[in-house]
């Protein structure tokens, strides 16, 4: 993003701290798409994705003032997205953790065959296989692959182990890469 593009989004952040809505609706409007991809991510339909999205963006608008004008608005805006999520899931009584301390291993053919089953699909069938995962195993692939956290964060977000983390990631890509095989059998059979 070039320094203008940064000034405006400045000013932007600027005029909703002052109450501004015409700013806030701007704000909402440009981070809408990219916004709900991420929620999308973590819920099973398009309705309760609306639902985080929606109480993200209050989350957004009632702690602008935390803001520090450091580093992107994005990236601040999707940590609230992310963290929204991670509290739903909190909330949620029929999510559990499969608590397996020794793990689930991948070894190098079951990477070998994820890494070539997924080149086998475009993205938006692998995320369709995605949504298909447990909401236990969805929620730590999408935080560890696609947020970038370490099992150390994953764990202290969601209250589990590392460990726990760790066994949940390796059977979200193992119950990913049967799903992407059965759906290449569909297809080829």
């Amino acid at each position: 993003m070039d320094q203008v593009d940064q000034d405006k989004l400045n000013d932007l952040v600027k005029e909703c701290l002052k109450g501004n809505r015409k700013a806030q609706k701007e704000i909402y409007q440009l981070y809408y798409g990219k916004m709900m991809s991420v929620c999308y991510r973590y819920c099973n339909n398009r309705d309760d994705a609306r639902d985080l999205l929606q109480d993200g963006f209050l989350k957004v608008f009632s702690n602008l003032n935390k803001y520090e004008f450091k580093g992107s608005l994005e990236g601040w805006i999707r940590r609230i997205m992310v963290n929204t999520a991670i509290d739903y899931y909190r909330k949620n009584k029929d999510v559990h953790f499969v608590n397996d301390d020794e793990g689930y291993i991948l070894d190098n053919n079951n990477a070998e065959s994820a890494d070539s089953i997924y080149s086998t699909f475009g993205v938006e069938i692998i995320m369709e296989a995605i949504q298909e995962l447990t909401p236990v195993y969805k929620t730590v692939f999408n935080l560890y692959v696609m947020e970038g956290y370490s099992h150390k964060e994953i764990a202290e977000e969601l209250n589990i182990n590392e460990g726990t983390s760790k066994s949940n990631l390796a059977k979200a890509k193992r119950n990913l890469r049967d799903l992407l095989e059965n759906k290449n059998a569909q297809q080829n059979g």
